[in-house]
């Protein structure tokens, strides 16, 4: 349940300076969005999965529900009648770097009072985002009473957040969620406290080319991230979350889980768009046996 957005994707030679003028030659637009294109990687998989959010009636409204029917992926939509869906431009530089311009509209905001219990209830998994934070706080409690875990992919410290947190099982966050969260400035640290405040079974931040940085309340683990031709990083979080969620489910232990999720958003990479390089659980497996990492930055061993 969260974040859904049509993404207008512009490839870059160099990042414009305040002021100046740049020349693109292409541009597409594709669907995307945080919880979406987990949703989706997860179908592709062949996780029976559900997604729950809201969309205008508009064209871009056509295309997020067509892509969920091609891969037969459930889609609870609330629609806002007369109301553009959102609509994010991503400008992707020379060395694949992406720079999303989000859109913000308050009319698209999924309320408490648009869900319905029986989306959440009846699932293995609830995965949220915290943009919609009174919606996915109300969500989240609801799976945590029915005894199902919840996994987040949150970014920013948006009002309410600390009671979403609360009811959070897996909590997978930006890089520097967790300092600001935690007032930190060491990323261990802040991932331990954050852990122990609210009582998650795992807290982990993603970090790019450095990978994932996870404890557990008793280990701390770090999965390198896979060196491949980067073309375009939009939505290598949210099919890195897709991967964990899968490994999740087949009750991987962690090491596996992180390392799936750090390849499956690697071959994402490879590809422009959120979700253009969705591939088949036997591809990433391969890349996971094929392909080098890169070296830690973190100055640590894999175990704590």
């Amino acid at each position: 349940m969260g974040l859904n957005a049509t993404d207008t994707l512009i490839p870059l030679e160099q990042f414009p300076a305040p002021g100046s003028k740049v020349h693109y030659g292409d541009r597409s637009t594709q669907p995307g969005g945080q919880v979406a294109t987990t949703v989706l990687a997860c179908q592709t998989w062949g996780v029976k999965s559900r997604y729950v959010g809201k969309l205008g009636d508009d064209s871009a409204a056509r295309l997020h529900q067509d892509a969920f029917r091609r891969v037969g992926a459930e889609a609870q939509i609330v629609t806002v009648p007369g109301t553009a869906s959102l609509h994010n431009v991503i400008l992707i530089d020379a060395a694949g770097e992406r720079t999303v311009i989000c859109q913000r509209n308050q009319q698209m905001v999924l309320q408490p009072g648009d869900l319905r219990r029986e989306w959440i209830v009846n699932a293995r998994i609830l995965h949220v985002d915290g943009h919609d934070t009174a919606a996915a706080t109300l969500a989240a409690s609801w799976a945590r009473e029915a005894g199902i875990p919840v996994v987040a992919d949150l970014d920013d410290t948006y009002p309410g957040i600390e009671e979403l947190v609360a009811n959070i099982d897996y909590l997978i966050v930006s890089e520097d969620f967790s300092c600001r969260l935690m007032n930190e400035t060491n990323l261990e640290s802040a991932l331990r406290k954050m852990q122990a405040r609210y009582g998650c079974r795992l807290s982990a931040a993603t970090l790019g080319e450095s990978g994932v940085l996870a404890w557990d309340g008793k280990q701390l683990l770090h999965s390198a991230a896979y060196r491949v031709p980067v073309v375009d990083t939009t939505g290598a979080g949210d099919i890195f979350r897709a991967g964990f969620i899968y490994g999740l489910l087949r009750e991987w232990p962690l090491d596996r889980q992180l390392d799936f999720s750090c390849a499956a958003a690697a071959m994402n990479c490879m590809a422009q768009g959120a979700r253009g390089g969705i591939q088949p659980v036997a591809a990433i497996e391969n890349l996971m046996a094929t392909v080098a990492r890169y070296e830690s930055a973190l100055g640590m061993p894999t175990f704590d």
